[in-house]
């Protein structure tokens, strides 16, 4: 569940985009309705507390509404239950070998360097710790979900060590006391990358599970200009408040990546965001789509650096050929972004979506 901590450090980041958002003449001082804002967040406790966090920095006394499906499984979010999208277990195998060079054994011992340093960080010397000499496996959940043993567990493990690091633990109590500094906290998460890259990052795992979702944000890009049916909100600031297997669908069905500070390929960090922002030239009237990810570093979450010009989120932006850069960022045309965002939607996996709690 999220922490006292953990509540904090999105609290700056809502203030942060709050304030970027307010600059820019988006948004206006005080409260704002719900065609400046909708939040539609995961039914779990720990995203919806983030929910009300982001948006408690970015309009502080205001008590918005954060909005969520009744139903557990919604399907933006938690669409891989039984009955909703099924996931051939052949593919996931092949995209799995594929994304890990084609053999689990090689890729375990390519990664050596990185698996030794978290056995020092993690295991008594000259003692037994069976975890790092099990032999990765490709197995399957009960609900069809890819798993590799062995490398899901110290991705599990990497994952635990950085939650120690973003909490402020004491140093002494953080990997047991083997990360003095983000860049060795960063070095302990290496197993999260190839975790990320076997499993979620699957372009065949990604349309099944992202389809849904990128369809409503395309849709959303599209408000005012074209009509849109089974559309969401018609609001100025659309926020999602997700999960990082989301944001790793999304972005692979972009074919974006990023490495941002100490953190390694990949990272989605807590409050992460993934912003589709829509720009218009007032001169020429052409419309441009700009899509960046941005997050605070291993430092800001754990001194809860209070974020501004001097202290700026991490920031990567998508670009592919014919974008440009300018001022306001990457902006790429919008009709051509629109159809990059769609290409790789499956139609077959859309259906009906309520945003009525």
């Amino acid at each position: 569940q999220l922490t006292g901590h953990g509540y904090t450090a999105a609290w700056l980041k809502g203030q942060y985009e709050g304030n970027e958002y307010r600059r820019a003449g988006l948004i206006g001082a005080g409260c704002p309705t719900e065609k400046d804002i909708f939040v539609w967040a995961s039914p779990l406790q720990r995203t919806r507390a983030t929910a009300e966090a982001l948006t408690d920095g970015a309009f502080p006394g205001c008590g918005l509404t954060v909005h969520f499906s009744p139903v557990h499984n919604d399907p933006l979010f938690q669409n891989d239950s039984p009955g909703d999208v099924t996931l051939d277990a052949q593919k996931q195998r092949a995209g799995a070998l594929k994304a890990l060079g084609g053999s689990l054994s090689e890729a375990q011992k390519r990664l050596q360097p990185e698996l030794s340093l978290l056995k020092k960080a993690v295991c008594l010397p000259d003692l037994p710790c069976p975890v790092f000499d099990k032999t990765w496996e490709i197995k399957f959940a009960s609900d069809g979900r890819i798993m590799i043993t062995g490398l899901d567990t110290l991705a599990a493990m990497a994952e635990t060590l950085r939650l120690e690091w973003s909490e402020n633990k004491p140093l002494s109590q953080v990997a047991f006391g083997h990360a003095s500094s983000a860049r060795e906290m960063g070095k302990l998460m290496a197993m999260l990358t190839p975790k990320y890259d076997a499993t979620n990052d699957q372009p065949y795992v990604a349309q099944r599970g992202g389809s849904l979702f990128m369809d409503q944000i395309a849709k959303a890009l599209q408000q005012g200009i074209s009509p849109q049916d089974n559309a969401p909100p018609d609001t100025r600031w659309l926020l999602y408040v997700a999960h990082d297997v989301n944001i790793a669908y999304l972005r692979t069905l972009l074919n974006f990546s990023w490495q941002q500070g100490d953190y390694p390929r990949g990272t989605v960090q807590p409050a992460g965001s993934l912003v589709f922002e829509r720009w218009q030239d007032t001169d020429s009237g052409k419309r441009y789509i700009r899509v960046v990810f941005r997050g605070q570093s291993l430092n800001q979450i754990r001194n809860l650096t209070p974020l501004g010009e001097q202290h700026p989120l991490l920031a990567t932006e998508w670009h592919y050929a014919g974008c440009q850069k300018t001022e306001a960022g990457t902006l790429c045309p919008y009709d051509s972004a629109l159809q990059r965002l769609r290409q790789h939607i499956d139609p077959s996996l859309l259906r009906p979506v309520s945003y009525a709690q």
